[in-house]
């Protein structure tokens, strides 16, 4: 018996991937460039700290206010669709029969269907967000989710960078042993996130790799200089 498996959690995903993106990325990038630039860990965890606290605050937010958006954007189209099948009946019809008419029906075929489907509006508006719009009903709590899965996986991206600071004594050594253990989680990452999208996972991993150490070096320069 055939089992088609498909992938059903791609949002929860996608927050993952954000956060720890930029969760892995930033805190390290900033971790190296303070390490060009101060002699005390103390320094390099607490500011560590500070910008994980605030940039998950931020990403967080920001993917609060995306997913606000997207519900406010698919009210907005809903209503308007309601109006439109009242005040432009004919017109709404008409591009139902067009629909189907990309999938070669004929027109006895779609007026059918068409006769079928303006029977209940809710059904009908509901055809056109997907296939006119291509609008899916957005998860009402999907915002809050967005927040949190978004904000817990910057945490967890950002403390990795600085665990080289808690178990060393000097920056240097810091720097080190941070770039040992976030170049590893950084291919590790780009590894299982490519192969959830169905990605070359090997080419995935060493692009995530290349852009958090490009971040850190160029960070690590830039403090070297100015300091």
């Amino acid at each position: 018996m055939h089992k088609e498996e498909h992938f059903e959690q791609p949002d929860f995903v996608r927050d993952i991937i954000i956060g720890m993106s930029d969760g892995l990325t930033v805190p390290f990038a900033l971790a190296a460039g303070l390490s060009g630039a101060v002699s005390s860990n103390g320094i390099i965890i607490t500011a560590g700290v500070a910008e994980i606290i605030a940039g998950s605050i931020a990403m967080g937010l920001g993917g609060y206010l995306a997913g606000r958006t997207e519900i406010e954007h698919y009210r907005s189209e809903l209503a308007r669709e309601y109006r439109e099948i009242k005040e432009f009946n004919e017109v709404e019809r008409q591009e139902v029969r067009d629909v189907f008419a990309q999938y070669g029906l004929s027109e006895k075929s779609q007026e059918m269907i068409v006769e079928e489907l303006v029977k209940d509006e809710d059904k009908w508006v509901d055809f056109m967000m997907r296939f006119e719009l291509g609008l899916e009903k957005p998860d009402e709590k999907r915002a809050s989710k967005s927040a949190f899965n978004i904000g817990i996986a910057y945490i967890v991206g950002g403390i990795i960078p600085l665990l080289g600071y808690v178990f060393s004594s000097t920056p240097h050594a810091g720097l080190l042993i941070s770039s040992l253990i976030t170049v590893a989680c950084l291919f590790i990452f780009g590894y299982l996130k490519s192969r959830v999208i169905g990605q070359n996972p090997f080419a995935g991993a060493l692009k995530t790799l290349f852009i958090g150490v490009l971040a850190a070096a160029a960070a690590y320069s830039i403090a070297r200089i100015f300091s």
